[in-house]
């Protein structure tokens, strides 16, 4: 191993123990609890001793309870009984989201019940003083909105990212919105509820009504975006700060500043992984040279012929959102593609198996424990296997291809951005030809984005080592794995009303 190798892999081993460790101290001094009701897992968050009201907070669609922890962290620190939960068909929650999943009276309705349950556990806290705020993010924001409604314990209401038609001019009485800077779309969304009550107020500005006693705010994190709001210390700020106000408290404790830290410990992680890479011999293989047509034809058939060919099947088949079709998708795309390749004469090169199987376990077990521990849930329960399965058997071939034909990334830049637009583009056509039935793949894009962004570049360096094959390969594990993890449960024939919260308020009358 290079001595540059060996000094980026000590930089980056240094930089993740400072991560860790930054990380672990904004946790301490509060006991984190683990508790269930029913299939729904609830992490409580408190100061030792600590009384006083609860706050029970809800993360968006496809999040889980741990993308919720800055707020979750800041205000226990403040002296709050703070409960964090997975919705149903999300994070951990074995218990799929059902009914109709646009639909009030389906999805949101089981939702709201399944927010009310974790208020029952949270005022039966030790210390509990009667006194209930709810806090959610996009998704959760309208469930929130729409629980307080339903649920006369609630007070004030903190929406992140917030849209919801529930919003009326006399409820919720008690709301603060929160936008990033770069959501144009939520920030009018903030404001149309703020002119409720004031229509000459603007972002920044606290507006109420004595005669309804509304109270309310709308203000803008700067610099951020959808997932990037959750880490904002002004958005975490104003939170603590208008819960203090609204129940006559006052804190001193400092917000929970865990998103460089976590963008530092992501980072490092994925440098470590190349002088990693060094550690492995070194695969003499010769990338065969497809020519610019055939180039071409390797990117454009599967990109128009996969979201023909999937619309010809019905579905769904899995009970996760769109995975049914994604997995097919994949599996035409990538099949196509190597059956191209080898009438184009394409050689596989080096099959390094043990290769393959160590960047899956970096990815899946390094990369993606460091994010279930402390930006998202990437622990796939007993429920998700037969969907990680059906998703790796697209995936695998999908990647396996798609390393091949970019030469492990050894070929022109042009040449593998080209093969990433065209799978982005496929899908588009899918959503085109299916925009209702397939409009939650639009999620799928910024992921397939990420992913090639993150994980593309350790495959790209272990391919140099190894070959593509096991680049292709290991890569395929981690993304079936991320997408299982990700996409919610989900039974539309289910009764939101009667199955999900009876398994749910079981645990409350025991």
């Amino acid at each position: 191993m290079s001595w540059l190798r060996k000094l980026i892999g000590l930089v980056a081993v240094l930089f993740i123990a400072l991560a860790v460790w930054r990380l672990e101290e904004s946790r301490a001094g509060l006991e984190i609890a683990k508790d269930w009701i029913g299939e729904t897992p609830v992490s409580l968050y408190r100061a030792p001793d600590a009384a006083g009201p609860v706050v029970v907070i809800a993360h968006g669609f496809a999040g889980s309870r741990q993308m919720m922890e800055a707020y979750s962290l800041t205000l226990a620190h403040a002296g709050y009984l703070v409960l964090a939960f997975d919705f149903a068909g999300h994070g951990q929650n074995r218990l799929p989201m059902m009914g109709d999943v646009g639909s009030v009276d389906g999805v949101t309705r089981q939702l709201v019940s399944q927010t009310r349950a974790v208020i029952d556990l949270g005022l039966a806290q030790p210390g509990a003083d009667g006194r209930v705020a709810l806090l959610g993010h996009s998704m959760a924001s309208d469930v929130i909105v729409r629980t307080a409604l339903a649920d006369p314990r609630v007070g004030p209401v903190v929406g992140v990212s917030m849209y919801s038609e529930a919003v009326t001019a006399t409820h919720p009485r008690n709301m603060l919105m929160i936008a990033g800077e770069w959501e144009p779309g939520l920030r009018a969304a903030a404001l149309d509820a703020l002119h409720l009550v004031d229509p000459s107020a603007g972002e920044g500005d606290t507006a109420s009504n004595s005669e309804t006693e509304v109270e309310r705010r709308a203000v803008v994190a700067p610099k951020v975006e959808h997932v990037a709001v959750l880490y904002s210390t002004t958005a975490l700020s104003e939170a603590r700060a208008w819960l203090d106000q609204a129940f006559g408290r006052t804190s001193e404790s400092e917000p929970a500043e865990t998103g460089p830290w976590l963008l530092l410990l992501l980072g490092s992680i994925v440098a470590l992984a190349w002088p990693l890479t060094g550690l492995f011999p070194q695969r003499a293989f010769a990338p065969t040279q497809v020519s610019t047509r055939q180039f071409f034809i390797l990117i454009g058939l599967p990109m128009v012929a996969a979201p023909l060919l999937a619309s010809l099947v019905e579905g769904p088949l899995l009970p996760v959102l769109v995975a049914d079709y994604l997995a097919l998708h994949l599996l035409l795309y990538g099949g196509l593609q190597l059956l191209l390749l080898w009438r184009f004469g394409a050689k596989t090169g080096p099959i390094a198996l043990f290769a393959a199987f160590m960047l899956a376990l970096y990815g899946i077990g390094l990369f993606g424990g460091a994010l279930d521990r402390y930006a998202a849930n990437f622990t796939p329960h007993d429920g998700r296997y037969a969907v990680l399965l059906a998703i790796a058997i697209g995936a695998v071939p999908f990647m396996l291809a798609d390393s091949l034909v970019t030469e492990g990334g050894r070929a022109p830049i042009w040449r593998r951005l080209s093969a990433r637009f065209a799978i982005l583009l496929s899908f588009v056509i899918a959503l085109l030809l299916d925009f209702e039935g397939l409009f939650f793949l639009i999620i799928v894009l910024p992921v397939i984005v990420l992913f090639f962004i993150i994980f593309g570049l350790m495959g790209r360096w272990l391919a140099r080592r190894s070959g593509p094959v096991a680049a292709g390969l290991g890569l395929g594990l981690i993304l079936a794995w991320s997408l299982a993890v990700t996409f919610p449960l989900l039974d539309p024939d289910g009764d939101p009303t009667e199955t999900g919260l009876a398994r749910e308020q079981a645990h409350l009358s025991d």
